[in-house]
């Protein structure tokens, strides 16, 4: 279990967000944790290019802590790689994970407009998920997933339109009538992550993972 406040962790937060790097993805269901560090590093006011640890990265405190943001440059499916090498940069030990990472990403059985915290759990489908606990070993470790599921009528399946789940639709750019639910679910995002920073996962997931 993460602590009630994070002024019983120490040293920095690591958060990341995974995505797949090049112009050709920006806008893909897929780059939804990428998109809400750049999210986060708009309204901090810091950029998000020094690369270190096959990573861009910015630093920044949020509630007095230093928090590193990152966006791994391994593409999605190694993931895992550039975790690992940022968790061993930065400090974080194995039994540090609850308390000093935070990974987030997009998950295919949220719909799109919703967010959901977990301290821990299986990656399922989700590659970069997967790579991640791979690599270090253990589900344990704090994760927000970003909603970009769509439930398609058969007609609009007959008229052309990606099914949910295939990989055409997270690796496509998203139409503008879903990014701007997407752009509104980042804000939530944001103001999630600086709730456990500052009050805990347990406080982020009672006012986040609510069914609205």
């Amino acid at each position: 279990m993460l602590p009630a406040s994070s002024e019983k962790s120490t040293g920095p937060l690591v958060i990341v967000g995974l995505g797949n790097p090049g112009l050709e993805y920006v806008w893909t269901p897929h780059n939804a944790g990428f998109m809400a560090i750049d999210r986060i590093a708009q309204q901090e006011s810091v950029s998000v290019q020094n690369r270190r640890c096959r990573a861009q990265t910015g630093i920044v405190r949020i509630g007095g802590r230093e928090v590193i943001l990152a966006k791994p440059e391994t593409f999605m499916n190694l993931s895992g790689l550039s975790v690992s090498a940022l968790l061993k940069e930065f400090g974080v030990g194995p039994e540090e994970l609850a308390t000093r990472l935070i990974v987030i990403y997009d998950e295919l059985d949220l719909p799109l407009g919703t967010i959901k915290i977990r301290e821990r759990g299986s990656p399922a489908g989700h590659n970069g998920a997967r790579s991640i606990s791979s690599v270090l070993g253990t589900n344990e470790w704090l994760r927000i997933r970003i909603g970009v599921g769509q439930d398609l009528p058969p007609e609009a399946i007959a008229a052309g339109a990606k099914r949910r789940g295939g990989k055409d639709y997270l690796l496509d750019p998203m139409r503008k009538a879903d990014l701007a639910v997407l752009d509104e679910v980042l804000d939530k995002v944001a103001t999630a992550v600086r709730r456990i920073v500052t009050d805990g996962p347990a406080a982020a997931m009672n006012e986040f993972n609510r069914k609205d």
